[in-house]
């Protein structure tokens, strides 16, 4: 009901538009669903230890679990990527035509992939497309631009995650044939015929069941940030600020903060120099908010700059270690309460890319498994390499999820089969051209997506 009294609001033709792009975010998750998740369930598929109907099933549903109990790092992260400021001071068409540019690209670039069976990145594929149309609208409007220093964080994060994967899974391979006696568990399906013994598949389910919780975890933050992108380009004033935000609540937080400062200033005056600039600025704050209306689009977004200001000059702050322990302690939670008005998630917006990413996960998977399980190596994948990818590839995304950074999971995954290949028979053992394809589509697409929805924006905004 929220969502359709935002949308009340627009014309008829942005109201369609704004649909149809939310339709798109949804096409694009259950892509990332189908495309990416195939991963979780190659070597549970691939090696007999659950019939393929139940695995993606299974698969898919802890995608969803993983999506719904996920935190709002990554997903701001993506936000982060684009000039927001710009766009919420930009009329609506020209956001749209940013919108269907980056969205355009992504679903293009990510079933092209998929129908040729490259396991290629999804999360490469977004980012890409979020710079290059942010780069565009950059060009034309000549206002702050892609945020590229979190685009550097990102991108060392997508770089460092697949070598990091390799090298894991190498390692532990060799650690399960000091530790496991039992030589069954380094037998591939062919060999056997049948069906696994029970530890074996007790293994490579839980295995499973960790890629696909935390792909969900990491991959469903970067479908909300996609979706929240949308409805910032169509809606500034009313996502500008969490819908539960209030003066009185905001004005509550930075009292604290400014009795802290006071404190810390009487108590010690040799911090005054440093610390009277922060309490002028919670003043001014304070003062935006006595006069604040909602409804006044130059308010709302004078009091999203001012907060987010606020906050900047705070962590200076509190790293120069300018303020006492307990004023430290009190500033940093205030931080966290005030961040939550800028940096949200809307629960609707959970449960839907929850949905898409499950249920993408239970259709299209068939191309990707057959990669993973027997086009990386030359030997066939046993069950010892599939639960040492899948679990290099569970802790990689899992670490990087706290951090709050996106990453492959294709990438990650492809990577630790390819390092379970070499620990095996070393590089030797690795099939040239199907690794020659997963490199080659790892290095173009970031440029590829990037360009596509770039130019796709100059199209777009022709007829905007």
């Amino acid at each position: 009901m929220m969502m359709l009294g935002f949308i009340s609001g627009l014309s008829t033709s942005a109201s369609l538009l704004l649909i149809v792009c939310l339709l798109a975010v949804c096409v694009f998750e259950a892509i990332n669903g189908f495309h990416d998740t195939a991963n979780a369930v190659a070597t549970v598929i691939y090696t007999k230890t659950l019939p393929p109907i139940f695995a993606v099933i299974w698969a898919g549903a802890w995608n969803f679990i993983g999506a719904m109990l996920g935190g709002i790092a990554v997903a701001m992260g993506m936000l982060k990527l684009m000039p927001l400021a710009d766009m919420m001071a930009t009329s609506l068409h020209e956001n749209i035509a940013l919108v269907l540019a980056i969205l355009v690209t992504a679903i293009a670039w990510n079933l092209g992939t998929w129908y040729f069976g490259i396991p290629c990145s999804s999360s490469h594929t977004m980012i890409g497309a979020l710079l290059g149309g942010g780069f565009a609208f950059f060009k034309v409007h000549a206002g702050a631009g892609p945020n590229w220093d979190k685009a550097k964080e990102i991108g060392i994060s997508l770089l460092i995650s697949p070598l990091f994967g390799f090298a894991l899974a190498i390692a532990l391979m060799y650690l399960l044939r000091i530790l496991i006696k039992k030589k069954a568990i380094f037998k591939s399906p062919d060999e056997t015929k049948k069906t696994p013994p029970l530890w074996i598949r007790a293994i490579l389910v839980t295995t499973c069941t960790l890629v696909s919780y935390f792909h969900g975890n990491n991959d469903g933050q970067k479908g909300v940030g996609l979706l929240m992108v949308v409805l910032i380009a169509f809606m500034p004033m009313q996502f500008a600020l969490n819908p539960s935000f209030t003066p009185v609540d905001a004005k509550g937080h930075i009292a604290r903060i400014s009795a802290a400062l006071s404190q810390d200033i009487d108590t010690d005056s040799t911090r005054l120099y440093s610390l009277q600039p922060l309490t002028v600025a919670c003043g001014k704050l304070t003062a935006e908010l006595d006069s604040f209306h909602a409804k006044d689009q130059a308010e709302v977004f004078a009091v999203r700059k001012g907060v987010q200001d606020l906050n900047k000059k705070l962590d200076a702050a509190v790293k120069a270690e300018a303020l006492s322990t307990a004023s430290i302690a009190i500033v940093i939670q205030e931080q966290k309460n005030l961040k939550n008005f800028y940096e949200y998630r809307l629960m609707w917006a959970v449960l839907l890319i929850s949905i898409c990413l499950g249920i993408g996960t239970m259709v299209g998977w068939k191309r990707i498994v057959v990669t993973i399980g027997e086009k990386i190596g030359k030997t066939h994948l046993t069950y010892a390499q599939g639960a040492s990818a899948e679990f290099c590839a569970a802790a990689t995304i899992g670490v990087s999820s706290y951090y709050g950074l996106p990453v492959s999971t294709t990438h990650v995954l492809s990577s630790g089969i390819a390092g379970t290949m070499v620990a095996e028979g070393g590089v030797t053992n690795l099939r040239k051209k199907t690794i020659t394809s997963i490199a080659i589509a790892w290095l173009l697409t970031l440029p590829i997506t990037f360009i596509g929805s770039a130019l796709l924006f100059f199209l777009f905004r022709l007829f905007a």
